[in-house]
C-alpha cells in the first residue's frame, strides 16, 4: 500500500499537456501512469465523496486478490475513466499531491489523457459524437418548424422510450428545448455602443463581448438577453464575435483533442481581435469559461493568442463584482429576491474565483442566499446517458435535499443545465431561476 506523506506547502501548479507527443498515447506508458496514480489514490481516499471514479477504483482494489491496485486487471481501469467527467474538483479542492509535490498527481488531466488515447485508437459511439456535436444539433433542431417537433418529441414519453432503446439516452433525463431564433440573431445589429462608456477599471475595461455558447444561443437565449440587459443597465456596451462555434468542451470530455484544436483555431482569432480592441469577454456557461481560461492554455501552452484571450475571459458574476469593487456597478435594486438556494457549479468552483454570485446577489435588500457547494451530477452528457443517468441523479440527490430543506423562493445554478437537472430531481414541476435572471428581476428591468 502507498505510504501517505504530507502534501506540498507550495502553491499548486499545473503542467501543460504534451498531447502532440506520441508518448502521450503510448498504451504501456499510459497504463503505467494509471497504476502509479491509482495506487496513491487508493492509499489516500480523500476524494471518496466526489464523483463515482473514486468509489469505483477503491472497490476494484478492495475486491482484488492482493487488495491493492496491482491486483486490478488493466482493462478494468477504464471503469474508473468512464466515471470521470473532468469536473477538476479533485485537483482543485481535495488532492494534497498535486504538482509541485513529488508525486505529481493531476487526476483529471490523466483521465483526459486516457480518454484521448482511447478516442485516438477507437473513436467514440455515434451517440456520444452526436451529443458532442452541439453546433450541428443546434442548427438542425433550431430550424423553424423542426424545433417544434424536436421539443414536442423530447416531452413525449413513448418517443423518449424509443430514443432510450435506439440511442441510449435515458427517458427520464431532462433534454433542453431548442429555439428557432437564437441569441446571436437576437443581439445582431447596432446596440447603441458608446465608446466613451469604456472607462478602464482595476480588472475590467468596461465593455463586453459576449461569447454566446451553444447552450445560450440555441437552448435558452433568454438568459443571454437577461445578461445583456444587466450589463447595459450598468452602462456596459455589449457586442458579440462576428463568428462563433462551440468552445470545444463537449469534445474535450470525449477525448477528441483534434476537434478541440479546430474549434480553437476558429474562435481564438475572433476573440483575440476583440481583446485587442478593448473588449472583455464573458460567457454564461461555466464550462465554456473554464475551457478558455484554463484548459486551452494547458493544451496550447505556447500560443500567445490563447493566453491573451484567457486573461480577458470572465465569469459574469466575477466581472460584475469587479465592477462593483471599482465603484462602477449600480446597486439600486427595486425588487427583493427573498430566499435563494444557490448551487455553485463545479466548473465555476474550478475557476477558483470564490463565491462571486453569492456576494453579488446578497447586495439585493431582503435577500438571503443559501450556498450549496456540491456536484449536481449532470456534468455535460453524463446526466443524460442511459448507463450513467441513475448515478447522476444519485450524485445530485444531496443538493436536491438541501434545496428542499431551504424552502426557497428561488433556486438555481450558474450552470443552467445543472439547474434543470436539479429540477428533475425535485420532481415538483418547479423551474430553476438562473442567477443572472434573478439579478435582472432585482433591478426591475
Amino acid at each position: 500500500m502507498s505510504v501517505q506523506r504530507e502534501g506540498s506547502l507550495e502553491a499548486p501548479t499545473r503542467q501543460p499537456l504534451d498531447w502532440r507527443n506520441p508518448d502521450f498515447y503510448d498504451g504501456a506508458k499510459l497504463y503505467a501512469e494509471l497504476e502509479r496514480v491509482f495506487g496513491h489514490c487508493h492509499g489516500c481516499r480523500r476524494c471518496l465523496s466526489l464523483c463515482d471514479s473514486f468509489p469505483t477504483l477503491f472497490d476494484l482494489a478492495d475486491n482484488s486478490e492482493t487488495l491493492e491496485v496491482d491486483g486490478v486487471a488493466k482493462k478494468d481501469y477504464w471503469k474508473v475513466v468512464d466515471q470521470c467527467y473532468l469536473c477538476d474538483l479533485c485537483y482543485m479542492s481535495k488532492c494534497p499531491y498535486v504538482p509541485p509535490h513529488e508525486w505529481n498527481i493531476d487526476f483529471p488531466q490523466l483521465m483526459l489523457r486516457a480518454k484521448a488515447a482511447r478516442f485516438k485508437e477507437h473513436g467514440a459511439r455515434t451517440r456520444d459524437k452526436l451529443l458532442a456535436s452541439t453546433d450541428l444539433v443546434g442548427t438542425v433542431a433550431g430550424i423553424p418548424g423542426i424545433s417544434v417537433l424536436v421539443n414536442a418529441a423530447s416531452r413525449s414519453g413513448p418517443l423518449r422510450k424509443a430514443l432510450e432503446k435506439v440511442a441510449g439516452i435515458h427517458a427520464g433525463a431532462r433534454l433542453p428545448c431548442y429555439q428557432s431564433r437564437p441569441l446571436r440573431r437576437r443581439l445582431a445589429g447596432p446596440r447603441g455602443l458608446d465608446p466613451a462608456v469604456a472607462v478602464a477599471g482595476v480588472r475590467s475595461r468596461g465593455k463586453v463581448a459576449l461569447f454566446a455558447t451553444c447552450y445560450a444561443n440555441r437552448n435558452e437565449p433568454g438568459l443571454g438577453e437577461d445578461l445583456v440587459a444587466v450589463l447595459e443597465h450598468n452602462g456596459i456596451p455589449v457586442t458579440v464575435p462576428q463568428q462563433e462555434r462551440c468552445c470545444g468542451m463537449p469534445r474535450l470530455e470525449l477525448g477528441d483533442l483534434e476537434s478541440v484544436a479546430r474549434a480553437k483555431e476558429q474562435n481564438i482569432p475572433q476573440l483575440a481581435r476583440l481583446v485587442d480592441d478593448g473588449w472583455d469577454i464573458l460567457a454564461l456557461v461555466p464550462s465554456c469559461v473554464l475551457l478558455f481560461k484554463q484548459q486551452l492554455p494547458l493544451l496550447f501552452a505556447g500560443d500567445e493568442q490563447v493566453k491573451k484571450v484567457a486573461a480577458a475571459f470572465f465569469d459574469p458574476f466575477e466581472y460584475l463584482l469587479a465592477r462593483h469593487k471599482e465603484g462602477k456597478l449600480k446597486i439600486e435594486f427595486v425588487q427583493s429576491l427573498g430566499k435563494v438556494a444557490y448551487h455553485v457549479a463545479c466548473h465555476q468552483r474550478a475557476q477558483n474565483i470564490g463565491r462571486k454570485t453569492r456576494d453579488l446577489l446578497s447586495l439585493v435588500p431582503q435577500t438571503e442566499v443559501t450556498v450549496i457547494e456540491r456536484c449536481s451530477g449532470h456534468d455535460g452528457t453524463y446526466g443524460v446517458k442511459l448507463e450513467t443517468f441513475d448515478k447522476a441523479m444519485k450524485i445530485g440527490r444531496p443538493v436536491v435535499e438541501r434545496i428542499e430543506q431551504a424552502r426557497p423562493d428561488h433556486y438555481g445554478s450558474d450552470c443552467p443545465i445543472a439547474g434543470h437537472h436539479l429540477a428533475n430531481g425535485l420532481g415538483d414541476g418547479s423551474t430553476p431561476a438562473h442567477p443572472v435572471s434573478l439579478l435582472r428581476a432585482a433591478y426591475g428591468i
